[in-house]
């Protein structure tokens, strides 16, 4: 198969001198980048010692901008992405390659069960956004946050500008191919522990994951996420009417009625809007396909 693979790094020499002998080995024909997003240490003494191509960044953008750095800058006709912190075992890319020639469009690696990089925070959060994702797109998600994937390049690129430039780009780019109707694979994997120290803070990014639950039903259908919270608003306000007949005897409407029952009706229209603009972004990534 005709594929590149690309491992975003920011001060990673440590992780890449365990695992990029291995790969090399493994795939000795394979184009292999790495992004340097503004390394300080010897991560690109790592790779040229080893025959990698590195592509670097003047200073950090963030992992999903060096990851759409990689993915302009790869040949292969699939992309393999892989952390650059030692923690995915080269041998496993063969699993994603298999799924890959079985039909899907984008496969993932999935970290099984409490993996020994995550906390409990981490692996609390990983669920739920597990859980919420697939009840976006009625269908199981065993991992939407995990970095090690194979995906079909031209397909990717098409939606680089969804992508941000931090540390979500795997939940966009997966919500964005379920959206598009494309075919979405999971294969369970195993993970070692990271090699040197993560580069996510928890309360800084703790709130940019959480920002990442609203993205998720942007991304693939904001109705289904502002409906129920309009009805629940207005559902509230009705509520709160027919107390206040039973309490006063008045069929007078009071203002904190009014009030709930319009926000409800607010909340549902800005979904309504936003429903049809996600529209129009897929619509525009189908037309560059054509």
């Amino acid at each position: 198969m005709d594929f590149s693979i690309v491992i975003p790094a920011k001060n990673e020499e440590e992780g890449l001198a365990k695992f990029l002998p291995s790969l090399r080995q493994r795939y000795p024909e394979v184009e292999v980048i790495v992004v340097n997003d503004g390394s300080s240490d010897g991560t690109v003494q790592v790779c040229e010692a080893h025959g990698v191509r590195v592509v670097s960044h003047p200073y950090s953008k963030g992992n999903g901008a060096a990851i759409k750095t990689g993915a302009r800058a790869a040949k292969g006709e699939y992309i393999v992405f892989m952390d650059g912190d030692g923690q995915h075992d080269p041998a496993d890319i063969e699993r994603l390659l298999y799924r890959v020639e079985e039909g899907y469009d984008l496969v993932v690696g999935a970290r099984s069960g409490r993996s020994s990089q995550a906390n409990i925070a981490r692996w609390s959060a990983n669920n739920f956004y597990n859980r919420l994702a697939g009840w976006m797109v009625n269908r199981e998600i065993a991992d939407l946050t995990s970095g090690f994937r194979c995906v079909h390049r031209r397909k990717f690129l098409d939606f680089l500008y969804l992508l941000p430039n931090g540390f979500s780009y795997p939940t966009t780019s997966t919500m964005a191919f379920f959206r598009a109707g494309y075919s979405v694979g999971f294969v369970p994997i195993e993970v070692s522990p990271r090699m040197g120290s993560s580069h996510i803070n928890l309360l800084r990014d703790g709130v940019r994951f959480f920002l990442i639950i609203f993205k998720i039903g942007t991304l693939y259908s904001p109705l289904k996420v502002y409906f129920p919270i309009a009805a629940l608003i207005s559902g509230l306000g009705m509520i709160n009417y027919v107390y206040s007949v039973m309490a006063s005897g008045s069929l007078r409407v009071t203002n904190m009625s009014t009030l709930m029952i319009l926000s409800g009706v607010i909340v549902f229209l800005l979904g309504l809007l936003s429903e049809q603009l996600t529209n129009l972004q897929y619509k525009e990534s189908d037309a560059g396909q054509k």
